[in-house]
């Protein structure tokens, strides 16, 4: 690696998948810059701009993904506001925990912002179940973004 942007799109690319998963970093985006540091440090010869103008959309897909996925399972068993609140508070507050932080944070905060909204342990239950699943299909749906901008500057880059 003798031109530094190579380290530095590694890094980004490396540091972006974990912040897929991670809510405090912004994955997408680090993996973007990431690939257009890439195609930078080859003067843009193997990759241009038609390659990068499409992990740009690739990129600006998984906030709407994450968006979507968040809603479909709040909206699906009824959550309230302060259920999607307590999910916020509960994930950065997870972020302290390690990886079972990071699994029931956004959980056991949906499940007591709803508690807070309804005084129902039942559907506070529903509601925290039905709103981590929208969140892990979230996850899991950047992931394959993700790894798929990746893919395709990989392929960009060899043909």
């Amino acid at each position: 690696m003798e031109n530094p942007l190579w380290a530095l799109a590694v890094v980004l690319v490396l540091v972006g998948i974990a912040g897929t998963v991670l809510p405090a970093l912004p994955g997408a985006p680090l993996v973007f810059v990431g690939l257009v540091c890439a195609a930078w440090a080859d003067g843009f010869q193997k990759v241009g701009w038609p390659t990068l103008s499409i992990l740009a959309i690739l990129m600006l897909l998984t906030f709407v993904v994450d968006f979507l996925a968040s809603r479909w399972g709040a909206k699906r068993v009824g959550a309230s506001w302060l259920a999607l609140a307590g999910a916020f508070v509960g994930t950065i507050v997870g972020l302290f925990f390690n990886v079972p932080g990071l699994i029931f944070g956004p959980f056991l905060g949906a499940v007591a912002g709803e508690w807070l909204a309804v005084r129902n342990l039942r559907q506070a239950g529903k509601v925290g179940l039905g709103t981590w699943l929208g969140m892990i299909l979230g996850i899991a749906a950047k992931l394959a973004l993700v790894f798929a901008m990746v893919g395709i500057f990989a392929l960009a880059y060899v043909l």
